[in-house]
């Protein structure tokens, strides 16, 4: 409530249906109290106008839901009874004596207004009434106060303006010299930037000249080069070439030598022949022994007997066998037991070569680590196992034993055509079961 003013206020009767309007600083307060209440009140209580912004600041909502807060004040009897509350708490002496009627002379007429408005007693509309005139007056003698303000302001406004324009106008002399200096520099300006153009023009070209040899010669640097690489390369290849050919004959034919001296070594002393100048006429009745096994081994033992034989080569077609024995399990579980199975077979024979095949293509190759006696191989990405055993089986001198494990006919077909033994994968995986 603003400072009191010690004006008496004559009460005077109204009809209490006549039309009630509020002055403006009775109205500013009442939308200033009802902006307060709104923040103190729970969401749901809050009257529908009053909840868009029933969220803002107290002074956001003044500013932008004025007429809202005076129009829900009026509308909603519970809304002004809580306004009430709040003022009876704030001028308790102020609303006792408006509630009997009796108004203290030096009471605002505003805040009269204000309070008989929200807490409206017994005749409320007449206190309005009685106020409202002394409200007028005082706001007269406000606005006449507030013109001589504003006539003050607007002769010190009207001398501001001319000192401005005196100001603008010297400035505007000075901007106008310093324009046509601009200009003056604008146009040496350009004049040098025609000059700068013509010199970059000539930079420009001779860099391009410069570029354009310098490629030629990176070009012809680089073709000279890659001469250069494709004859060295040539001539590694032929070297490497030699050097393989040479390095294959002289293994198979090592091989090949140890594998006939070893089978000779061993057939005499299974044999046990004597030194002796028998010819081979003297023997004709004798029996071959098992390394003259003829056909395909059909059993375990016969398998076994191949693998006995002197520097014996055993290539498996890996996925061949695993998924005729155990082919439910997931790949690295068939290649780690087929693997193991396999280092068991090679450690009862140390005599014995293994090597076991895998397609690449089936599941990207594994660092496998495999067990001493057995060799594990896959698969190049674009061939399949088939094709890596025929290529270990033509690796091979011809005499030695070859004994090629796969259910495959294929397979089989060429281990035989290039004189290897060709067994069944279930023979294999009967043999090893042996071993368990």
């Amino acid at each position: 409530m603003r400072r009191a003013c010690a004006t008496a206020i004559t009460v005077n009767a109204v009809p209490s249906d006549a039309p009630v309007v509020l002055v403006d600083e009775a109205r500013r307060q009442v939308i200033e109290i009802a902006a307060q209440v709104v923040g103190t009140m729970p969401a749901e209580e809050v009257p529908v106008s009053l909840r868009p912004i029933a969220r803002f600041t107290a002074a956001k909502r003044i500013r932008l839901g004025g007429p809202t807060l005076a129009a829900a004040v009026e509308s909603s009897p519970d809304f002004r009874q809580r306004l009430a509350d709040l003022v009876s708490q704030t001028s308790p002496d102020l609303v006792a004596a408006i509630g009997t009627g009796e108004i203290p002379p030096a009471a605002e007429p505003g805040d009269v207004i204000t309070v008989a408005y929200l807490v409206r007693p017994e005749g409320w509309q007449s206190i309005i009434a009685a106020a409202t005139p002394t409200a007028s007056a005082q706001s007269g003698e406000e606005v006449e106060r507030l013109r001589a303000e504003l006539a003050d302001l607007r002769r010190s406004t009207r001398a501001e303006a001319d000192r401005r324009r005196d100001a603008l106008a010297e400035a505007q002399a000075r901007a106008d010299a310093a324009a046509r200096e601009l200009r003056s520099a604008r146009a040496e300006a350009r004049s040098l930037r025609a000059e700068l153009e013509a010199a970059r023009a000539e930079v420009l070209a001779a860099r391009e000249d410069a570029a354009q040899a310098e490629r030629r010669r990176e070009q012809e640097v680089r073709r000279v080069r890659g001469q250069l690489a494709e004859a060295e390369r040539a001539v590694e290849a032929a070297r490497r070439s030699s050097r393989t050919e040479r390095s294959s004959a002289r293994a198979r034919a090592a091989l090949l030598i140890d594998s006939i001296a070893a089978a000779a070594a061993g057939l005499r002393d299974e044999l046990k022949l004597p030194a002796t100048s028998a010819r081979p006429a003297d023997g004709v009745a004798a029996r071959s022994s098992a390394a003259s096994v003829g056909g395909a081994p059909s059993s375990p033992r016969q398998l076994d007997e191949l693998l006995g034989l002197p520097r014996a080569h055993l290539i498996v077609d890996g996925y061949n066998v695993t998924k005729t024995g155990y082919g439910d399990l997931p790949l690295a579980a068939q290649r780690t037991r087929l693997v193991g199975e396999l280092a068991a077979l090679a450690s009862a024979r140390p005599d014995l070569e293994v090597t076991v095949a895998f397609d690449g293509a089936a599941e990207p190759p594994v660092a496998v680590r495999a067990p001493r006696g057995v060799r594990v191989l896959f698969s190049a990405a674009d061939e399949i196992a088939d094709a890596l055993i025929a290529r270990l089986v033509e690796a091979e001198p011809v005499g030695r034993t070859v004994v090629v494990v796969s259910s495959d006919g294929e397979v089989a077909a060429h281990a035989r055509s290039r004189g290897a033994q060709a067994a069944a994968s279930q023979l294999l995986l009967d043999r090893l079961a042996q071993l368990r």
